[in-house]
């Protein structure tokens, strides 16, 4: 799994960032209509298969299904009506949402592609019932998790990379530090070039 986890909220972004080098990116739709959901998905596997990028759907699975997508995102209430016989049948690959030790019990128990522990530090993305969990919860995560890898999100910076994978995170995603930066395309530059350092740092 790819250490860089970029997530865009519309495929402008996408298209913007993804030939800089991006391997693995979530189209995070919000708020739109369902055509306009569809044409974006579509836009964005395009993009995606044009630049060798993993393109990941976060919750609309079944556009994901009928588009052709191999990849999706679900929070703990989209895991309430996602079929996953559906996607596995498909050879739809799925990462899930954790904050607690239930929900993380009740991801792994699913087979997930991955699971994402958040908000690892304090965040401005969103209004969430969960305080910052820390490092001492990515190794707590790491550990539960085993061969299932781990994604660290919210509060993310390129110097706090080191910490987190020190922690036992396999990659992190990242929203706000790019999407608020004066400049996305530098700093997207940025972190590409600190998670492959990271990849060269022994353990």
């Amino acid at each position: 799994m790819d250490r860089f986890y970029l997530i865009v909220s519309d495929v402008l972004w996408l298209r913007a960032l993804v030939p800089l080098g991006v391997r693995l990116v979530q189209l995070r739709i919000k708020d739109r209509d369902a055509a306009e959901t569809r044409a974006q998905i579509r836009a964005a596997r395009e993009v995606c298969a044009a630049h060798n990028c993993q393109l990941v759907v976060n919750d609309y699975w079944q556009i994901a299904l009928e588009e052709g997508c191999d990849f999706v995102h679900l929070g703990q209430e989209d895991m309430d009506s996602a079929d996953f016989t559906a996607l596995r049948r498909a050879g739809v690959r799925f990462g899930l949402s954790t904050h607690d030790e239930t929900e993380l019990d009740r991801a792994l128990d699913k087979g997930p592609a991955y699971v994402a522990l958040g908000p690892v530090y304090p965040t401005l993305l969103k209004k969430m019932k969960w305080g910052p969990q820390g490092l001492d919860r990515v190794r707590d995560w790491k550990a539960r998790a085993g061969k299932v890898p781990l994604v660290a999100i919210g509060g993310l910076t390129p110097e706090r990379l080191p910490g987190v994978f020190a922690a036992g995170a396999d990659s992190a995603a990242v929203v706000t530090d790019i999407q608020r930066a004066a400049d996305p395309l530098a700093r997207t530059a940025e972190w590409i070039a600190a998670c492959d350092a990271a990849d060269l740092t022994p353990a």
